[in-house]
């Protein structure tokens, strides 16, 4: 009875696979949504306007559905407060100020160790299984990802005489993200990810406002020049890259873990060149379709094994 448990639920897997494609799909394409807006509005008010729409869409979405807003206890107060920071306020911090030194081919490769870095803390801090399948998926992930990245931008190695400052930043990213991803554990077990997401968001939200209010970069005469393009890559960036995307991925890992919900991060740098060449006439190489069949096939590898173990033991 327990074997057909187990097969059951890793065949109830599935949805979570394709909630997360389709999650890291969407990520993907925020880029694409960033390009719109570059030169628009400066780093930390576009920032601060996507997480603000973020924010009111779950709130929105919570008043539709009927969902009261939970009370949090103290402790998981400060858990929020501990991802809001992390997850919204320092990795958009690290990320933007990032990109004033390098440029985002080269963050994106250093962001492409994610699934690396919350594989291993995942290890050392939650004592997760790390098989040899799962180390071999996330590597040929990275692999994949830094083909496609590279193949991308060959000049994205050249450094400038400030670009370790700016590698530093967005390795600030990584741990950010790697906070966001583990530490959201309990909550989501006990608030949910729609209520974990949202709190988190909202919490990250104040934060910019203030950073962007202090340095002086919220201009209302640059809000007021915004064209339809402009305002749909906002929307976009703040319901479904943010909002909708956030609760999907927090819905992963609640269900398969942190290490394999990870991994599908690999999947970003895959899709942001599919839409560019899609959306705005970028040309598609042999080695990014390379790149890509190594992230699929990272994927697969990092998240076959229990299929595999659950089968076995039915036989």
């Amino acid at each position: 009875m327990r074997n057909v448990e187990q097969l059951h639920t890793t065949s109830s897997d599935i949805p979570v696979y394709l909630t997360l494609a389709v999650v890291t799909m969407i990520w993907g394409g925020t880029f694409v949504a960033g390009r719109f807006l570059a030169g628009s509005l400066s780093p930390m008010f576009a920032a601060s306007l996507r997480f603000c729409l973020a924010s009111a869409a779950l709130l929105g979405f919570l008043w539709l559905a009927r969902i009261p807003l939970a009370r949090p206890a103290p402790r998981q107060w400060l858990q929020l407060m501990l991802l809001g920071f992390f997850g919204i306020f320092f990795y958009n911090l690290c990320f933007f100020y990032g990109l004033q030194y390098i440029n985002a081919s080269r963050a994106s490769l250093i962001v492409a160790l994610n699934p690396a870095v919350i594989g291993l803390a995942s290890w050392w801090l939650f004592k997760e299984r790390l098989g040899r399948m799962k180390v071999a998926g996330i590597a040929t992930c990275i692999v994949g990802a830094g083909l496609v990245i590279v193949s991308r931008n060959p000049q994205l190695l050249a450094a400038t005489p400030d670009a370790w400052i700016g590698d530093l930043l967005i390795l600030g990213c990584v741990l950010g993200w790697g906070v966001y991803s583990l530490f959201s554990r309990e909550l989501n077990q006990t608030l949910g990810p729609v209520q974990t997401v949202t709190f988190s968001i909202l919490i990250g939200t104040v934060m910019l406002w203030i950073v962007a209010v202090v340095r002086g970069e919220v201009s209302w005469q640059a809000l007021n020049n915004l064209g339809l393009p402009q305002w749909l890559s906002l929307i976009y960036l703040g319901v479904f890259g943010s909002a909708l995307a956030y609760i999907g991925y927090y819905n992963g890992l609640r269900k398969i873990g942190a290490t394999r919900s990870g991994v599908f991060i690999a999947l970003n740098p895959l899709t942001a060149v599919i839409l560019g060449a899609l959306l705005l006439g970028e040309q598609l190489t042999p080695a990014m379709c390379l790149g890509g069949a190594l992230i699929l096939g990272g994927i697969y590898l990092c998240n076959k094994p229990l299929a595999a173990g659950a089968k076995k033991r039915i036989l």
